[in-house]
């Protein structure tokens, strides 16, 4: 049974907005939607998605992880490369519908993610960190 493994979106400038998102909450929200992003892990190719209402398709092979804290509400946009998940963008959720706006913003991320990924010789992101050169 090979797992899967959910992974932080990394700018090309070793940034990673959904790691900043959650560091920037309140420290006992962060760790429930940490928490619940950690389910991610549990996935495999038997059980290739969290069902409703944990996750839901969004557009394509977009989907979200569909997070909550008390009332408050919150996205995880993310996307299947091979064995991993790609946590390309988080938000608060307040409409009913999830905003143009945030869909394509997590597409942006997604075509950088492939082309850096897909460069011959393949160019990582600078090390992030506090240790980072």
């Amino acid at each position: 049974m090979a797992a899967f493994h959910a992974v932080y979106y990394r700018e090309a400038n070793g940034s990673e907005p959904v790691r900043a998102y959650l560091d920037d909450l309140d420290d006992g929200i962060g760790a429930v939607l940490a928490q619940q992003i950690d389910r991610l892990n549990l996935l495999s190719d038997e059980v290739p998605h969290l069902p409703f209402p944990h996750s839901s398709q969004v557009d394509g092979e977009l989907r979200e992880l569909r997070c909550h804290y008390g009332r408050q509400l919150y996205r995880v946009l993310y996307r299947r490369s091979d064995r991993l998940l790609v946590l390309l963008h988080i938000f608060a959720k307040r409409t009913a519908k999830i905003p143009a706006a945030e869909m394509n913003l997590a597409h942006e991320r997604w075509l950088n993610f492939k082309d850096r990924m897909d460069a011959q010789p393949r160019r990582p992101p600078r090390a992030a960190g506090h240790d980072a050169p």
